[in-house]
C-alpha cells in the first residue's frame, strides 16, 4: 500500500491544547487573528473563512457572526450581508483561481453533514473541468495542490 505523508495535519488530529467547548466559528471570530485563522473578510454581520479541511483548493465558507443554526433565524439585514459576502468571495475565487464553476451549499444539522452543526455556514467550493480523478475513488485520498497559506494570500489580493 502506498502512503502519502502529511505530518502538518497532526495538529488537527492530536492537538496539543485541550479541545474548546466553544463553537469553532465563535472562537475563531473572537481571537482577532484573521491571518492565522484564514479569515478572508469580516463584514457587519458575517465573515468569510477558508475551510481547514478543503474539498478543493479555495474552499471557503461564509458564516454569520451571530451563532444561529438556520437561515430562518437571521434578520433580513443579516441575510443580505451574508449573501453579499458570499457573492464577493465567490467572485474573488473565480478571478483569482480561474475556476470553471462552483458547488455551493449548506449542510444543516449533524445528520445533514454539518461539521459545525449549530452555527450556520455556507460552503463555496470552486470546481474545474476535469478536477475529478481516480484518487478519491480508488485511493480514498483527495489531492489538494495548493496550501491554505498560498490560497489565503492569493484571495486576499482580490477582496476589497
Amino acid at each position: 500500500m502506498e502512503q502519502i505523508w502529511a505530518p502538518w495535519r497532526k495538529a488537527y488530529i492530536r492537538p496539543s491544547q485541550k479541545k474548546s467547548k466553544k463553537c469553532l466559528f465563535c472562537r475563531l471570530l473572537s481571537e482577532n487573528k484573521d491571518k492565522r485563522n484564514y479569515i478572508l473578510k469580516r463584514t457587519r454581520f458575517s465573515f468569510a473563512i477558508l475551510n481547514l479541511y478543503p474539498y478543493m483548493n479555495g474552499h471557503a465558507m461564509i458564516v454569520p457572526k451571530r451563532h444561529v443554526d438556520s437561515v430562518h433565524a437571521l434578520s433580513d439585514q443579516e441575510k443580505l450581508d451574508w449573501l453579499d459576502l458570499y457573492e464577493e468571495i465567490r467572485l474573488a475565487i473565480h478571478k483569482a483561481m480561474k475556476c470553471h464553476g462552483f458547488n455551493v451549499g449548506i449542510n444543516v444539522g449533524k445528520v445533514g453533514g454539518a461539521g459545525v452543526p449549530h452555527h450556520l455556514h455556507l460552503h463555496i467550493v470552486p470546481r474545474w473541468m476535469g478536477d475529478s480523478n481516480f484518487m478519491p475513488v480508488i485511493g480514498q485520498t483527495k489531492v489538494i495542490s495548493e496550501s491554505l497559506k498560498s490560497v489565503y494570500e492569493t484571495l486576499k489580493k482580490k477582496i476589497k
